[in-house]
């Protein structure tokens, strides 16, 4: 009776780290609420978004009316609501929302999505994933700016510079969606 009710315990805590974005399970000693694990990007008004109409709006402007709403929403595994939302959850909504495009709801599905792209090619609108321990992955969207918004554990949803530490070590991918455009002026009404 023990072995079976660690066979069943281990093979849920593998399904739960296999499902979801599956948190930032490893993270260096530092990172506390005022490490730089998740420092926002600085100098950017993101209070003062005015939403344009989705024709005129860029994908850049789209992505940053999605954090306008979503700003400092906080991290919680499993999460798809304004109370707490994982990773993957809030790339599934904000493409659904901004783009009327339905990704898979988990990190290693959206992983496989659309076409695999440099980090040197990076447009807004491309999905960025990181390893953030053995099993676990982490997924946002690149906005522009060397910069990606994310929900993350530390400041729930935020913009993070791909240059900060804690993400740079742990870049994996980076994967092109249909709605991203060969030039970064094109508008979603120029597809």
């Amino acid at each position: 009776m023990q072995i079976r009710t660690g066979l069943i315990v281990c093979s849920v805590a593998v399904a739960v780290l296999l499902t979801g974005c599956g948190g930032q399970s490893v993270k260096p000693a530092v990172v506390d609420k005022t490490s730089v694990a998740e420092k926002p990007v600085v100098g950017w008004r993101y209070n003062n978004v005015t939403p344009l109409p989705a024709a005129e709006a860029t994908i850049q402007e789209q992505l940053l009316r999605q954090f306008a709403e979503w700003d400092g929403v906080p991290y919680r595994l499993g999460g798809t609501t304004k109370k707490g939302i994982d990773c993957s959850a809030f790339v599934q909504r904000s493409f659904a929302a901004q783009f009327d495009l339905n990704l898979p709801r988990t990190t290693l599905k959206q992983a496989v999505t659309g076409t695999p792209v440099g980090r040197d090619e990076l447009r807004p609108g491309d999905l960025v994933f990181f390893k953030t321990g053995k099993y676990s992955r982490h997924v946002g969207i690149y906005i522009g700016n060397q910069s990606f918004l994310h929900a993350g554990e530390t400041l729930g949803v935020s913009i993070t510079p791909l240059a900060n530490p804690y993400w740079r070590k742990r870049f994996w991918q980076a994967r092109r969606p249909g709605i991203v455009q060969t030039s970064e002026s094109q508008s979603l009404a120029d597809r």
